[in-house]
C-alpha cells in the first residue's frame, strides 16, 4: 500500500483503513497478531508515532486490543 501524502485522509488513517480492510476480509484473522510497529515501519514507511495513531483507530473500533509482551492482535468478536 502506498500513501498519499497529499490527499486529504490523514497517512494514520490511510493505515487504520488498510489494516481493518486485512482484518474483515480475513487476511488477519481473530486471535492473530497485527505486524508490529516494527515491521509496520518498513511497509508504510511512516513514523512510530503515525502507526500508534492508527492501532489506537482500531483499538477504539474494538477491532484489536494489546497483550503486555506479546503484540496488538485481532478480537474474536464471536468470544465478545
Amino acid at each position: 500500500m502506498i500513501i498519499d501524502r497529499e490527499g486529504p485522509v490523514p497517512p494514520y488513517r490511510q493505515i487504520a483503513d488498510d489494516l481493518r480492510r486485512k482484518i474483515e476480509d480475513g487476511t488477519i484473522p481473530p486471535g492473530r497478531r497485527i505486524p508490529s510497529i516494527v515491521e509496520m515501519e518498513q511497509t508504510y514507511q511512516v513514523a512510530r508515532d503515525t502507526l500508534r495513531k492508527a492501532t489506537q483507530v482500531l483499538k477504539d473500533e474494538g477491532l484489536v486490543e494489546t497483550v503486555t509482551g506479546m503484540g496488538i492482535f485481532v478480537v474474536n468478536r464471536a468470544n465478545s
